[in-house]
């Protein structure tokens, strides 16, 4: 471990760092637009049966067939990486953020509506915290693969932790494909963890699906 470490330990911190960036920026890019967007589908639902499917199908698309068309017409810079990977987010917080706005139960916008409240106060006030389980459902998914799809950003020169497993690939060393894939499992689990705190500070027991 000490040998392994002396040779590759600093490529390893590197390439965590990398990968940690990557999705820190992407996720936050892909939340912002998912839920504006998811919001403005909710108020013209008819939209939603041409944007939801539409964006469905970058899904479809193998990771690497997109961020390689991408690097055709950006060539290898970090944005390349991140508006890929941000577009690959986008999708399951948006259906989170319309299903969950579009289920809140039509009591509630009434009382609120009856209380005096204007749309926007509708929206911030009930629908948005009615709505938050669901929105933060969609935030761990995508997270989570997120973590996964940035391994691909390797395969354009762009490092993060893909590096270590794809040389480890190349070169038949188990040791590389293990320090590049443990601590993108590690990674994974700890935004898993992290997002998971968020939603018990965030949202009330009473209103979480699990009840915990």
């Amino acid at each position: 471990m000490k040998q392994f470490l002396s040779l590759y330990g600093d490529r390893m911190i590197r390439a965590v760092y990398t990968h940690f960036i990557y999705v820190i920026i992407s996720i936050s890019i892909a939340f912002v637009i998912a839920v504006l967007l998811g919001i403005l589908l909710s108020r013209i639902p008819a939209w939603a049966t041409v944007v939801i499917p539409l964006l469905s199908v970058f899904q479809t698309i193998p990771g690497i067939v997109f961020i390689g068309i991408l690097f055709l017409y950006m060539g290898m810079i970090p944005a390349t990486a991140v508006i890929a990977l941000s577009i690959y987010a986008i999708f399951p917080i948006l259906k989170n953020t319309y299903v969950g706005i579009i289920e809140v139960q039509p009591q509630y916008k009434e009382a609120a509506r009856g209380c005096g409240m204007s749309p926007l106060q509708t929206l911030l006030r009930v629908e948005i915290p009615s709505a938050l389980p669901s929105i933060i459902s969609g935030l761990r998914i995508s997270t989570v693969y997120t973590v996964s799809w940035a391994v691909l950003t390797a395969m354009i020169g762009l490092g993060g932790l893909g590096e270590l497993i794809y040389a480890g690939v190349s070169s038949n060393n188990n040791a590389l494909i293990f320090a590049g894939a443990i601590p993108a499992a590690l990674m994974a689990i700890f935004f898993s963890w992290l997002i998971d705190l968020l939603r018990k500070r965030l949202i009330p027991k009473s209103l979480r699906r699990d009840g915990k």
